[in-house]
């Protein structure tokens, strides 16, 4: 039985090889690769020899089902070749599309620091060096560098003037003359003497040194002479404004420009715009060549004027406004003083306090003292603000709001506990720039107790040295303006133009000193409930002002460029 079925097995055999069937005849049955027939073990050499096709079939074999299943290789009716060409194309698609996301693969790489505020919380770019209690973090250092001295070949519009110093008007050709009073302390004068130079660049007018005016509650006499080199000033800006020192001879009657209504423009309202000037305030200067501008305190916007208007405003504030070289010297002696008081050379911090008698009766809100204090403190309050205050009834519920939106000074000891928590230990060395504290030595003992370095500027220096500064007030605080520029961190207790200012130009030197904001909306919150522990209240404190020291951010529409002049005066390292 097993030769007869050997032997019909090879007359099966010999039947199949004697009837071959041809290929491309569309009446042969389909056999199975799978079969015994010789044309199928040919071609299964033949694809083997293929060397195009070798390799493709060894990197199918990985490729996942989906996809194999997608280019049909599992379906042997489908051509070899065919689902090739289907690969190769899948495979180009895929390298044209990471070709085309490379530019922003790279821009997310390369993307300068840069945190992003979503209402009032403050997104910043993760970093890997741990914290430290005296720099912001290195990639936020380098990513931004100042560019306001950069003076661009024109401002678009008709309207203004080019920055080069051969459209500079003449003394005949000039649209006219424009005169202002910079009111208020030595910083709210600084930002009007910038504001100043814009608004004559805008107008293609000519500046009259701007005078700085003597202050209600300053009662100060300083001229611009005395606390600013007007020299470098005037140098520095001739390739922007012309400016000159005084009125003009031919000028005669010049009590006029100070008492006259009709040499002066009353009308200009707040943060107004460049187009403003151009449309109201520029004829009247053509007509009467001589006019002042009065009130100007805050009389120009900031996102409504030309970029190159506001990167004057910055060459001002920033490379122009230099104070005398006697007060630069006796800062830079201060500073140096802070820097070695323990022997060796050690950072130091700068604290604004501003918690004078003044400030904390025009802020209307309620503090910790006795009754005999709180009942001053409403007498002194109905005598300077009597509109304000009425008859006191509803100053309780005012305060209390006040307090709840972190519109109140911060208290000495409310300081103390804050800078505790952030880390800072009780040997830190503090400069304190503040006038004559509210409440005197008892105020200030829980600051004192939990930092016992601080130091003012009449305790670093000697009374010759500080007598020397004396007659003109805004050199006291142009002193501790430039200390507490040059300090490894700043810490701010209250709003005004000094914190403001000082933040600004640390972030315009490049980010790295910190510049802490504290948040006094929370903080109040986290004052006011009994039942919060230290470890709790710590963890608030860090994570909450994380983000709130001066790191890089837009400018608008968060910030004026006083206090962070990113986006029109800096740009990308």
């Amino acid at each position: 039985m097993a030769e007869l079925r050997h032997s019909a097995s090879m007359g099966n055999r010999a039947s199949a090889g004697s009837s071959p069937v041809k290929r491309d005849d569309p009446s042969a049955p389909f056999v199975s690769a799978s079969g015994a027939d010789g044309g199928g073990r040919d071609r299964d050499r033949d694809r083997d020899k293929d060397p195009h096709r070798a390799p493709f079939a060894s990197s199918v074999l990985h490729l996942p089902p989906p996809i194999r299943s997608l280019l049909a290789l599992e379906d042997p009716r489908v051509s070899t070749s065919t689902a090739y060409r289907i690969l190769v194309a899948f495979l180009a698609f895929l390298v044209l599309a990471g070709f085309l996301s490379l530019p922003s693969l790279w821009s997310r790489l390369n993307a300068p620091y840069l945190c992003r505020k979503e209402g009032i919380v403050l997104h910043c770019p993760r970093v890997k060096e741990p914290p430290s209690l005296w720099e912001n973090p290195y990639s936020a250092t380098t990513s931004w560098k100042p560019c306001a001295e950069r003076r661009e070949g024109g401002i678009s519009g008709n309207h203004y003037l080019c920055g080069s110093s051969a459209d500079l008007p003449s003394e005949n050709e000039t649209n006219g003359y424009i005169f202002i009073h910079a009111e208020g302390g030595l910083n709210q004068q600084r930002i009007a003497i910038c504001n100043a130079v814009a608004v004559a660049k805008i107008m293609g007018a000519t500046l009259i040194l701007p005078v700085l005016k003597q202050d209600q509650i300053w009662k100060d006499q300083t001229k611009f002479e005395d606390i600013f080199d007007v020299d470098h000033f005037i140098e520095y800006l001739k390739d922007d404004v012309r400016i000159v020192r005084d009125i003009p001879e031919w000028f005669v009657d010049k009590a006029e420009l100070f008492t006259s209504i009709r040499r002066t423009v009353k009308n200009i309202p707040k943060y107004a715009s460049a187009d403003f000037y151009i449309d109201n305030v520029l004829p009247r200067i053509k007509e009467k060549k001589i006019m002042a501008l009065k009130p100007f305190v805050d009389r120009l916007g900031y996102d409504n004027v030309p970029p190159e208007i506001n990167r004057l405003r910055c060459r001002v504030n920033y490379h122009a406004l230099k104070f005398l070289p006697e007060i630069e010297e006796m800062a830079e002696k201060l500073a140096a003083r802070m820097r070695n008081r323990t022997g060796n050379v050690n950072p130091y911090m700068a604290l604004h306090l501003r918690f004078e008698k003044g400030m904390v009766g025009l802020s209307f809100c309620d503090f910790v003292g006795t009754r005999e204090e709180k009942a001053m403190m409403a007498a002194y309050r109905q005598k300077e603000w009597p509109r304000r205050y009425k008859n006191g009834s509803h100053l309780w519920q005012l305060a209390l709001q006040k307090r709840k939106e972190g519109r109140c000074p911060l208290e000495p000891g409310e300081v103390a506990v804050i800078l505790r928590a952030m880390g800072y230990p009780k040997e830190t060395q503090i400069y304190v720039a503040s006038g004559q504290v509210y409440g005197g030595k008892n105020r200030m003992a829980p600051l004192r107790n939990m930092f016992p370095n601080l130091v003012t500027k009449e305790e670093l220096a000697s009374k010759e040295e500080i007598d020397h500064f004396r007659k003109h007030v805004t050199s006291l605080a142009a002193l501790d303006f430039l200390v507490c520029l040059k300090s490894d961190v700043f810490v701010m207790t209250h709003g005004g133009n000094f914190a403001k200012l000082i933040i600004g130009a640390r972030r315009y030197m490049g980010h790295r000193l910190k510049s802490i904001k504290p948040d006094k909306g929370l903080m109040s919150k986290s004052f006011g409930d009994p039942y919060m522990g230290w470890a709790s209240f710590v963890e608030d404190v860090v994570i909450t002002h994380h983000t709130r020291t001066g790191l890089p951010e837009e400018t608008f529409p968060n910030y004026d460029i006083w206090e962070n002049p990113l986006t029109p005066c800096m740009c990308r390292a």
